[in-house]
Formats: C-alpha cells, sequence, structure tokens
C-alpha cells in the first residue's frame, strides 16, 4: 500500500513526487503521518458525536488552501508532530478505550494509504468503532475505492458549484466536478445511511455545507445540486458558523460573519427544496469551538 506513495497520485493534484524520499508536493506531507492532536470532539453533527463525542484525529497538512480555514494552523502551516504507523494504530485504540462514539479521520486525504495500514492493525487488536472519513471532498475516485471496507461513514463537505470561487476561495481547479464524483462513489460504496437505537449513524454519507457571506446563491446551487442528483434521503448538514479568519480577514467578500437576513434565505430554500434529512445549524452555535486553537501539545499524544 505505501508504494503508492512513491508517485503520488493520492489526491486530483497528481503531483508524481516520491515522498518515500520525502519529496513534498502541493499538501506538504511526507512519508510519515503528521497530526496535530487527537480529542473527544462534542460539536460535531448529533449524529457523530451523541452522548459519548467523536473520537476525532486531526491530521496535518492539506490538498486545498481555503483563505477562510478555521483550523489553518494545521491545514496552512503545518503545525503537528509526525508519528509511525504504529502509534497512529495505538492512538484509534486510546480513542476507543475512552468509549466514544467513533474514530473520525479529520482531512486524511495525503495519508490514505498509512491509515489503511493503521486501520488494519487496530482492528487486528480490536478496533471495533465505525471509522469516520472527515474531508473536503477534493478526492481521486480511485483513492475513496482503496477505503472500500475500511471507512463505514464519509463526511464529506461540497463546498461550491461555482468554479471560479473554488479557484478565488481555495486555490483549486475543477472542485465542482472533482467532488461531486468523489461523493457519488462514497454513497455507492457504504450504501443507505444506518441510524442505531441510539441515534447513532453507523454507516452512511452526511454531506456539509459551509455558507459563506456574500454567497448565498452558491449555497443555493449546492443544496439544489444535492437535492436533484442524489437519493432522496441523503443526509446534509447546513452550517452557519463561518467567521472571517486566516486571509480572509482582509478579503472584502468575506470579512464578516453571515447576516441574519442571508441565513434566513437559506433557510427558506431548504424547506422549498423539501429537504429530508439532516441539521440545519443556529446562526452563530458553537463558532467558538472552531476559533483556530490547536497548539501542539505532547502531553496530548
Amino acid at each position: 500500500m505505501l508504494e503508492e506513495l512513491d508517485k503520488c497520485a493520492i489526491c486530483p493534484h497528481k503531483c508524481k513526487i516520491n515522498r518515500n524520499e520525502n519529496q513534498i508536493g502541493r499538501c506538504k506531507a511526507k512519508d510519515t503521518v503528521k497530526i496535530a492532536l487527537y480529542s473527544t470532539h462534542d460539536f460535531e453533527e448529533p449524529c457523530i458525536s451523541g452522548e459519548k463525542g467523536s473520537g476525532t484525529v486531526f491530521f496535518s497538512n492539506c490538498n486545498l488552501n481555503c483563505v477562510y480555514c478555521q483550523n489553518y494552523e494545521i491545514s496552512q502551516l503545518g503545525k503537528g508532530k509526525e508519528i509511525t504507523i504504529e502509534e497512529l494504530a495505538d492512538i484509534f485504540l486510546k480513542q476507543q478505550a475512552k468509549d466514544v462514539e467513533n474514530i473520525n479521520l479529520v482531512t486524511p486525504t495525503s495519508y490514505v494509504p498509512q491509515i489503511i495500514e493503521a486501520i488494519k492493525m487496530a482492528r487486528a487488536k480490536g478496533l471495533k468503532l465505525p471509522i469516520v472519513y472527515n474531508t473536503n471532498s477534493y478526492e481521486n475516485i480511485e483513492t475513496i475505492k482503496m477505503l472500500e471496507g475500511y471507512v463505514d461513514i464519509y463526511l464529506p463537505d461540497l463546498k461550491y458549484v461555482d468554479n471560479e470561487l473554488a479557484k478565488k476561495y481555495s486555490n483549486i481547479e475543477n472542485y465542482f466536478e472533482i467532488a461531486t464524483q468523489a461523493i457519488k462513489e462514497m454513497i455507492r460504496q457504504v450504501g443507505e445511511t444506518k441510524i442505531d437505537e441510539n441515534g447513532m449513524m453507523q454507516k452512511g454519507v452526511l454531506i456539509r455545507h459551509l455558507v459563506l457571506p456574500n454567497n448565498v446563491e452558491n449555497s443555493k446551487k449546492v443544496l439544489k445540486w444535492i437535492r436533484e442528483n442524489l437519493p432522496k434521503n441523503t443526509y446534509i448538514s447546513v452550517m452557519a458558523q463561518y467567521f472571517p479568519t486566516y486571509k480572509a480577514k482582509d478579503m472584502i467578500d468575506l470579512n464578516r460573519k453571515l447576516t441574519k437576513e442571508e441565513w434566513e434565505e437559506i433557510e427558506d430554500y431548504i424547506y422549498e427544496l423539501e429537504i429530508e434529512n439532516g441539521y440545519v445549524q443556529e446562526l452563530g452555535e458553537h463558532e467558538e469551538e472552531y476559533v483556530p486553537q490547536w497548539e501542539f501539545d505532547d502531553k496530548i499524544l
């Protein structure tokens, strides 16, 4: 599996560099796994965090460069610590020992081969929790196919329909085409969403969308595409937690929070589309949880 890193094409950038010889491409990841922290997270969607919390592992680096990233110190500045695959497997087991609901892999794309090996090791030692793949959706279908049998729940973003916005805000080409094809493969792979008697997702896909200020029309197009192109019972999470951070603080179109009018327009449109399953965040709900505050602490590991 790790030979995939010899000529890396894990994500759509297909840098073709040899990460096993410490060459660095767009995402800045090497052959080693780099994580910022692992923790119990209580503020994912209710079907992910539940009462016991989600066992998150925050991976460093990212294959996008979003100007508004709320975790930019991890994703863009690369804060974190390099660990071995064996250590990652042990972290999965430590999370399980905390009695969390699942293992939640946050921004995992660059490390898929290593993650698969770690899951194998952890399962051999008793890992039984559902695995959540929490992604920006800029994914190769081939990479998503590699995860079949290892991932139970996909938690993909669908950020943009307008590729001009994707270029402007995330420095990416063809985001919409790539992300939507990846999401369709995720749905094919895990099938119909399964919720247990406690309201916890055990299998399925939950699509997230963050509404950006001055971009209500993009959000409407995202929601309409989901409604018209995916199964009617697809789970959606529409988020209002945006606040200006990182480079967005200096951009006139992004340097403020959502207005009440913008959010109400989105809420009205959700009802107009008759979307059946999912979550709509309250304006300002839990925003303090997303302020970049990932000071790396060796004690966490």
